[in-house]
């Protein structure tokens, strides 16, 4: 029975990393993933004057709740969104001339309801080019805080960035949130504020969030593995009657992401999560279904990947905000699909794949699968590649962004599962 080793959450890692450069006192962070968005965070951190100490299994940062240590710093933010969201609203709470720039592709993606809210805040922001994009620079004095209003709707990641700055503003923080996609991340977020020191409150109907002031205390906090990552193998294992089991995601695991298991379930595959982990086999039968993934939206891809095996269409709804990724990925995931011969139709947000295993449907062939240079359109169609062969990408090193050794765990994983 194969068992994955799954690197740490790159979620958990970023909204670490910024707990611990806010907090009192040195944090250590255990079992941290160590990939291009990340480094690229810590890389922040240090050109904001924050000690960042690595290990080969831990990373120790020196907090500082009154910000960076620098009075003037250009950072790189590369093509990570978290970094390019989180490290200038980390900033805003100092006193400071800071400029943020991103890589092609994340200069494309948007930040303006963040931005927005922040200058609501008093925040001096400023986009240098296109508006609600990067470049962006920051006059920064400390944030009072007070009461604001977002719309989520396009990224958790705005409130999560809002979430975070909470503590660190002089009165706190009241949001009031109007949409909301992806809501699991923001669990994350207030759950890993709580080991940090800080409870956040919901009022009314739940939409309005309360922040108290007074910061955060330094801690010792392990990574979880990354559940969007392990969606491939869980993935692979149902498309081919295998069985894999991930360690370290069980019963207890903070990532909405571990909730993809729970569609393989429905399309037939056995599942079993207990506190030390969660096992996928494979049954032979993957049934068609139609399921809303706007909470896991990160794993629509790796459906799409494995639809045309299923016995009827695979219809997935409310993904919209899958289009504002590292590319299109609902485009991205059609594309890929026609290349191989399969029959999809999409709309503004969905996505429905025809079956390709039953009679008359066109037979599915390798082909070169266009990346966008997008980790995730990478890893979802090598686990189509399980049963496609000749399946091949224009960008395979892409996966560097979250899992650099992906192709090489991915290898030998094949190796012991069924032909």
């Amino acid at each position: 029975m194969p068992v994955v080793d799954i690197p740490g959450s790159k979620s958990i890692t970023a909204r670490a990393l910024f707990l611990a450069a806010a907090a009192d006192g040195v944090t250590t962070l255990r079992r941290p993933l160590r990939s291009d968005d990340t480094e690229g965070f810590a890389e922040g951190l240090t050109r904001l004057g924050y000690r960042v100490g690595r290990s080969p299994d831990a990373w120790q940062i020196d907090g500082r709740p009154e910000g960076p240590a620098v009075a003037e710093a250009d950072v790189y933010c590369r093509d990570g969104a978290t970094t390019a969201r989180f490290l200038p609203t980390l900033a805003a709470a100092g006193h400071g001339s800071f400029r943020f720039d991103a890589s092609p592709q994340m200069r494309r993606r948007p930040l303006l309801p963040l931005t927005q809210a922040l200058r609501d805040l008093g925040v001096d922001l400023r986009h240098e080019e296109a508006e609600g994009h990067h470049p962006l620079r920051i006059e920064a004095s400390g944030v009072e805080g007070g009461e604001v209003v977002l719309d989520a709707g396009q990224s958790s990641q705005y409130l999560t960035a809002l979430l975070l700055l909470g503590p660190l503003t002089r009165k706190g923080l009241r949001i009031r949130v109007t949409d909301l996609v992806s809501a699991p991340y923001v669990e994350i977020t207030i759950a890993m504020m709580r080991e940090f020191g800080v409870e956040v409150l919901r009022e009314g109907d739940g939409r309005v969030y309360v922040v108290p002031p007074g910061g955060y205390r330094a801690t010792t906090y392990g990574i979880e593995p990354d559940a969007s990552t392990a969606s491939y193998f869980f993935a692979a294992a149902a498309v081919t009657g295998g069985e894999v089991t991930v360690p370290g995601l069980g019963t207890g695991a903070l990532q909405g992401d571990l909730g993809f298991v729970d569609v393989l379930r429905r399309m037939g595959a056995e599942v079993e999560t207990d506190a030390h982990g969660t096992r996928v086999r494979g049954t032979g039968e993957l049934r068609g279904l139609t399921v809303n993934m706007r909470d896991i939206s990160d794993t629509m891809p790796t459906l799409a990947a494995i639809a045309p095996f299923a016995s009827g269409p695979v219809r997935i709804e409310d993904v919209g905000n899958t289009r504002v990724k590292e590319c299109d990925r609902l485009e991205a995931c059609a594309e890929g699909l026609r290349r191989l011969g399969v029959e999809v139709a999409t709309g503004d947000d969905w996505i429905e794949i025809r079956p390709s295993d039953v009679p008359g449907a066109t037979p599915v062939t390798g082909t070169e699968i266009k990346s966008y240079g997008d980790h995730r359109i990478v890893m979802s169609f090598a686990v189509t590649g399980l049963r496609v062969p000749g399946i091949s990408f224009d960008d395979p090193g892409c996966v560097r962004k979250t899992f650099p050794g992906f192709h090489e765990a991915f290898a030998a994983l094949r190796a012991q599962l069924p032909e």
